[in-house]
C-alpha cells in the first residue's frame, strides 16, 4: 500500500480504544462512558489480537511520515493488560522498520502499578493522567461505580511515575465547580510539579428524553439539548484562562506548559497549532474503536459520524472519504466571521 499526501491531513492521525468505553470509573461528566450503548449486542468490548496488529500495520503503511505516534485511549486504557500492549510494541517493530514510532497513553491513573511504570520507562512512553486538581475538586466527580472517590489512587499513580522516571503531563477537566478556582487549580499542578498541563472544559448537550442509545447529542441539536450541568460558561471559562495566564506569565513562562496557551502562541506566529480546536479545519484525528469500526472525531462518536469498519475499508479510504473532509471543512465554511 502506497501512502497517499493529502494537504488536509498530513499526517494521519486515529486514536485507538482496545477497551472501547468500559472504564472502571464512572466520571459525572463523562462524554465517552455511554458510548458503550452503540455496541450493548457485543458481550466483551475488548480489540482482538489480530485487529490490533491489523491496525497497527495499516496504521503505519498509511503514514508519510517517517515518525509515526500511537495515541491509546478508553475508557480506561490500562484495563487491557501490559500482554497486550506488547503485542502492540512487537507488531510496530515488525511493520515500522525504519521509522520513529512512538506511543503515548492517556489514563485515570488508578491502575498504574510498578509493572506498568516499567513497561512504559522501557518504551519511552509519554502518559497522559487525568486528574482534575486537588481533592475537593478531583473527587466531586472523578468517583468510581459505588460512588468511593479515585483522587489518592491517581496520586499513588502518579508518585510510580515519578519513581521509575516516567514522562507524564496532566489532562485536567475545567467544569462547573472547579472553574471558580483559577488559581487553586492551577498552583496545585505546581505543587506536584507537573510541568505539562492540558485543559479540556466540559461543555457538552443532552437530551433526557430522547430514546436513542445517546443522550448526549451533537453540538447543532441546540434547539432539542441543553447544556449539561457540569458545562461551563464562556464567561467562567475566559476568567478562569485569563486568570491563570496573568499567574503563568509573570513567572512561569518556560517552567511550566500549558498547552493552550503554547498552542496560542503558535497560532499568533502563523504555525500550525498543536490543537485541533484551534486549527482552520478539523477531521485529522480519527479515532478507532476495539471492533474495528472508525469514526471522525473522539467527539463525535456517533451513528452519523461513523466512516467505516476497519474489515471493510482502509484506514486512507475511510479517513480521505468525502463525508470525512466534509466534516472536517465544516468548521471552516460554517463559523462566523
Amino acid at each position: 500500500m502506497q501512502p497517499v499526501l493529502s494537504p488536509f491531513a498530513k499526517p494521519m492521525y486515529i486514536m485507538a480504544k482496545p477497551i472501547g468505553s468500559v472504564c472502571n470509573l464512572a466520571c459525572e461528566y463523562c462524554y465517552y462512558l455511554e458510548k458503550g450503548n452503540l455496541y450493548d449486542q457485543i458481550k466483551q468490548h475488548t480489540m482482538s489480537d489480530e485487529l490490533l496488529e491489523k491496525f497497527v500495520r495499516e496504521y503505519i503503511e498509511s503514514q508519510s511520515s517517517s515518525n509515526i505516534l500511537f495515541t491509546w485511549h478508553g475508557g480506561e486504557t490500562l484495563m487491557r493488560p501490559v500482554s497486550f500492549y506488547k503485542k502492540a510494541i512487537e507488531f510496530q517493530k515488525k511493520y515500522g522498520r525504519g521509522k520513529q514510532v512512538d506511543n503515548c497513553f492517556q489514563t485515570n491513573g488508578t491502575l498504574i502499578t510498578e509493572e506498568w511504570c516499567k513497561f512504559f520507562r522501557e518504551n519511552n512512553i509519554l502518559v497522559g493522567v487525568s486528574i482534575d486538581g486537588p481533592q475537593e475538586f478531583h473527587d466531586e466527580y472523578r468517583r468510581n461505580r459505588q460512588g468511593l472517590p479515585s483522587f489518592h489512587k491517581v496520586m499513588k499513580g502518579i508518585q510510580l511515575l515519578n519513581k521509575y522516571n516516567v514522562e507524564w503531563n496532566a489532562m485536567a477537566v475545567v467544569n462547573d465547580f472547579n472553574v471558580e478556582y483559577p488559581l487553586e487549580f492551577y498552583n496545585f499542578f505546581k505543587s506536584i510539579n507537573c510541568k505539562f498541563i492540558q485543559f479540556a472544559p466540559i461543555v457538552e448537550r443532552i437530551n433526557e428524553k430522547t430514546k436513542d442509545k445517546l443522550k448526549l447529542q451533537l453540538p447543532n441539536h441546540i434547539l432539542e439539548a441543553e447544556l449539561t450541568e457540569h458545562s461551563i460558561t464562556p464567561e467562567a471559562w475566559g476568567n478562569f484562562l485569563c486568570t491563570i495566564f496573568d499567574e503563568w506569565v509573570k513567572q512561569d513562562v518556560g517552567e511550566y506548559f500549558i498547552q493552550l496557551f503554547d498552542a496560542t502562541l503558535a497560532n499568533w506566529m502563523g504555525v500550525q497549532p498543536g490543537i485541533c480546536t484551534l486549527a482552520k479545519t478539523c477531521g485529522h484525528a480519527g479515532v478507532i474503536e476495539f471492533n474495528g469500526d472508525v469514526y471522525s472525531c473522539d467527539h463525535f462518536v456517533f451513528p452519523s459520524h461513523k466512516l467505516g469498519n476497519i474489515y471493510s475499508s482502509s484506514l486512507i479510504e475511510m479517513m480521505y472519504s468525502p463525508m470525512q473532509l466534509k466534516f472536517g471543512n465544516d468548521k471552516f465554511d460554517k463559523l462566523t466571521t
